[in-house]
């Protein structure tokens, strides 16, 4: 099906619809945004002697609700200008429009009539071929589109996005009756591609795969929290980042989600799946039903598990609610010994088995809710899903999870959970034991770079489908190993292309891993064509190890450290100036010497949802392995005619001195650390080390030159660095900054002017390198920067003096 999207349609501008518009308006499409007509003025609009018929009021319900989504936060586009893709309208006046996309969502209240009735007015006005499909999360697709056409019911089927579209992956695709194949084809297809997700085609059962396990998940720790006597803190402090969930964890994330969210799922499981075994499970337990009585919805209402409160000393503190007496208390510390056990272990995957054995309440809580998700789970094979894979996919995609059940199994170990069930009182599907008998003792294998899984027809292992746009290191990173230290692991992708892949604590940047980026840029140019710096753990890189640089200062040993900056700088410069292509991959948080070595890269690939920056002046210093430097360069390509130099000047400068992060690839552009024409953007995280490595072949066999050493860098001197120092001046007497942060600031000033020269100069980059590390050398002997450092150490987070 050779289908290109230009334009969709988006019905219904509610949290869900305004979220799904602004997401095709990020990848570059054309929306028409619709939502009913007002039925009654509101007093804004009768103070003003509006009427019904004026347009403002018959587009406020989806003006309103599109502008409240740009608001919100974290925010659903990738940068503000691409609203401009989104068009409002009402069903009324402007349904016929339809009739110009290549796509209709619906995205209504969830009431069949009113679905129906929506479809039947959109059939009036939709052009044969269009794609239609809704975005419902739990209502019976065969039932929606009863009545309409043969055409219609052929490209029709549920589309379903996880709330917020933009952040989480899972895109479930679940046909109609009449659904044609090659629909369902160009839909998992365009997901996976365009939209950057998880797309997995799910059976027309109550909740899909995602929810059906989501929810059951949650409601079997609903009932085991008050059988195992556990607080909310404890639950929470179990089932977070420890065994890679996110920090919500469970009860912070229904009280983000909402209680009457997730009220709505589990009592249309709890009445449309009547011959699942665990049918009781859904069965609200008391303490919910108070809550939903009481309106302790969570988030919206202001109190659901957790409640924000102000003290007498006018200080904010977040009480707990006491499951026994319902009622809020302070937060109470959770402690477990086995979870201490797991403290040297980086890899959530290796800590299961030490879970699942500790001694204490802990293993009891993780062997009773691993032995009930893997009966489960096993338990909704065929059901839900033919294949095991897509489980583990909708888990990760769509509730943030690191591993699915099954990959979690796998990780205990098949027999192990087998054993646990057991003693647990709970049975798997009679499928597990016939693997077992066929010999089978994992879940998933990897074969020559690819992930296989157990295919329960065939009793074998298959490739699972859709891996090859896509290298995954995990599967590569021991076959296709050429270098390895503590800090890096350097893989062949094949095709004469180098990867390094990061494998230091959250991938900072020390001493093993520089001497690993050297390593790896004289393998390529020897042996290799090109060479990728990228992982696919949860972030690009915090930034340099600030614990090292903390440790020189304090035992003063400045010619080490000094020694440490210039192979930092070194290090960038042959990342610029090696013999081969050099391509960056950043995604997810990019901080600080991350963000260096991105910007000295030939070019960079990034994932859409990179937050990037130079942040150092949070640790009292300026970004020291080339990044004033860089800005520096940057600004003197950027100036056009004297008058507006300094302006271009400035806010180069003004980026690093408000330690400015983008909140998404397209924003740094914006702040000039990605460069338009030269540096891209990927949806699909999952594509990206692909697409650099692509790159970096194209880019090797297109006759790459090894570029000339900058030495036309124009510095303003004088005039710009007598600008900045009044600034800094004025801020400080308005105690706008701390006199610390003045110090900082004209550090940062004098390197990007370029020193106090008397003219403006050409300059070469060595010569802003040089006063750089002067510079970040000098603040690091500053008690209030190792205050800070000690500070960040501590807590991870900044201190402002």
């Amino acid at each position: 099906m050779n289908k290109h999207i230009e334009k969709v349609a988006v019905i219904g501008s509610g949290i869900m619809g305004s979220g799904i518009a602004c997401h095709f308006a990020n990848i570059g499409v054309e929306v028409l945004l619709l939502d009913i007509v007002p039925r009654e003025l509101d007093d804004k609009e009768k103070a003003k002697g509006l009427t019904l018929e004026d347009k403002v009021v018959r587009n406020r319900l989806v003006n309103n609700s599109l502008t409240t989504a740009l608001k919100s936060k974290p925010s659903p586009i990738y940068h503000q200008k691409f609203a401009s893709r989104i068009t409002t309208g009402n069903l009324e006046d402007d349904i016929a429009k339809v009739a110009e996309v290549d796509w209709i969502i619906e995205v209504v209240v969830e009431r069949l009539d009113i679905k129906q009735k929506v479809f039947e007015n959109l059939e009036k006005y939709r052009k044969p071929g269009t794609l239609i499909t809704s975005n419902t999360s739990g209502i019976p697709i065969k039932f929606m589109s009863e009545g309409r056409s043969d055409d219609f019911q052929k490209h029709f089927c549920g589309t379903h996005f996880f709330n917020p579209a933009r952040y989480l992956k899972l895109f479930e695709i679940i046909p109609g009756p009449k659904t044609a194949p090659e629909v369902l084809d160009f839909l998992n297809g365009y997901g996976e591609k365009f939209l950057g997700k998880t797309s997995v085609v799910a059976k027309d059962t109550p909740a899909f795969i995602g929810n059906r396990i989501g929810i059951f998940s949650i409601q079997s720790l609903f009932h085991m929290v008050k059988e195992m006597g556990m607080t909310v803190e404890e639950v929470d402090k179990l089932t977070g980042p420890v065994i890679g969930r996110p920090k919500s964890a469970t009860f912070r994330t229904v009280d983000v989600v909402g209680m009457d969210t997730l009220v709505h799922v589990a009592n249309g499981l709890y009445e449309n799946c009547p011959k699942d075994e665990k049918h009781g499970l859904f069965k609200l337990p008391d303490f919910i039903n108070t809550m939903m009585e009481n309106k302790w919805l969570g988030s919206k209402t202001g109190q659901g598990f957790y409640k924000k409160v102000k003290g007498k000393d006018g200080k904010s503190e977040i009480l707990t609610l006491d499951l026994d007496s319902m009622e809020y208390r302070s937060k109470k510390s959770a402690k477990f010994a086995t979870l201490e056990l797991t403290k040297t272990i980086d890899k959530v995957v290796d800590r299961f088995k030490v879970l699942v054995g500790g001694k204490d309440k802990a293993g009891d809580f993780y062997r009773k809710s691993f032995a009930a998700l893997f009966a489960y789970v096993s338990h909704r094979i065929p059901e839900i899903s033919d294949e095991l894979y897509k489980i583990d996919d909708a888990m990760k995609a769509g509730f943030g999870w690191e591993h699915g059940p099954f990959q979690i199994w796998d990780a205990i170990g098949l027999q192990k959970g087998l054993d646990i069930m057991k003693s647990e009182g709970e049975e798997p599907a009679a499928w597990v034991a016939e693997m077992v008998a066929a010999g089978m003792d994992s879940f998933y294998s990897v074969k020559e770079g690819a992930s296989y899984f157990y295919d329960i027809p065939s009793k074998s292992m298959l490739k699972v489908p859709g891996q090859d746009a896509f290298i995954i290191l995990d599967n590569i990173r021991k076959s296709n190993e050429v270098f390895k230290n503590s800090g890096v692991v350097i893989e062949d992708l094949g095709d004469g292309i180098l990867n390094l892949e990061f494998q230091s604590k959250m991938n900072t940047i020390g001493g093993d891993v520089l001497a690993g980026l050297n390593k790896a840029i004289d393998l390529a140019e020897k042996d290799f064509q090109g060479l990728v710096v990228g992982n696919q753990g949860a972030n690009f890189s915090v930034g340099a190890n600030i614990g090292m640089i903390f440790m020189m200062a304090v035992e003063q040993e400045y010619d080490e450290l000094n020694m440490a900056t210039k192979m930092f700088q070194d290090t960038m410069m042959r990342m610029r100036y090696s013999s081969i292509p050099t391509i960056s991959a950043p995604h997810g948080m990019t901080l600080g010497g991350g963000c260096e070595l991105s910007m000295h890269a030939d070019k960079v690939v990034a994932a859409a949802e990179t937050y990037i920056g130079l942040v150092e002046f949070g640790v009292g210093v300026i970004p020291g392995g080339g990044g004033s430097k860089e800005f520096a360069l940057r600004a003197s390509d950027t100036f056009k005619k004297n008058d507006v130099e300094l302006n271009v000047l400035q806010e180069y400068f003004m980026t690093i001195g408000m330690a400015k992060v983008s909140t998404s690839a397209y924003e740094a552009y914006d702040l000039g650390i990605l460069q338009k024409g030269k540096d891209i953007v990927v949806v699909n995280k999952d594509r990206q080390i692909a697409t650099a490595k692509a790159y970096a072949k194209l880019m090797a066999e297109t006759g790459y030159t090894k570029p000339v050493k900058r030495k036309d860098i124009k510095v303003l001197g004088k005039q710009a660095l007598g600008m900045f120092l009044v600034g800094t001046d004025a801020m400080e007497a308005s105690h706008f900054i701390s006199e610390h942060d003045q110090k900082i600031a004209n550090k940062l000033a004098y390197v990007m002017a370029g020193g106090d020269l008397s003219e403006p100069t050409l300059v070469s980059e060595q010569y802003l390198l040089d006063i750089e590390r002067e510079a970040f050398l000098s603040l690091c002997t500053e008690r209030k920067t190792l205050e800070r450092i000690q500070h960040m150490l501590k807590t991870g987070k900044p201190l402002r003096n």
